[in-house]
């Protein structure tokens, strides 16, 4: 049985038209894709924010003035 050979190479040895497949994506498409862009970015600092904010409410203020 053989084993595949495995590349130690990075994004330089890809194909040089690698990840375009011949699609040329429209305005609208390109503007679709820009919002759910945007919404995955916005959706992720709301997370990041609640999660600092949770850890700020469960720990208390206190956790700052802690000595190092």
């Amino acid at each position: 049985m053989n084993e595949p050979e495995i590349s130690e190479g990075g994004p330089e040895d890809w194909p040089q038209d690698w990840p375009q497949d011949g699609l040329e994506l429209s305005p609208e498409d390109r503007k679709r894709r820009n919002r759910r862009s945007v919404a995955i970015a916005l959706g992720l600092i709301f997370l990041v924010a609640l999660f600092y904010l949770m850890t700020i409410y469960k720990f208390g203020p206190e956790l700052m003035n802690k000595p190092l």
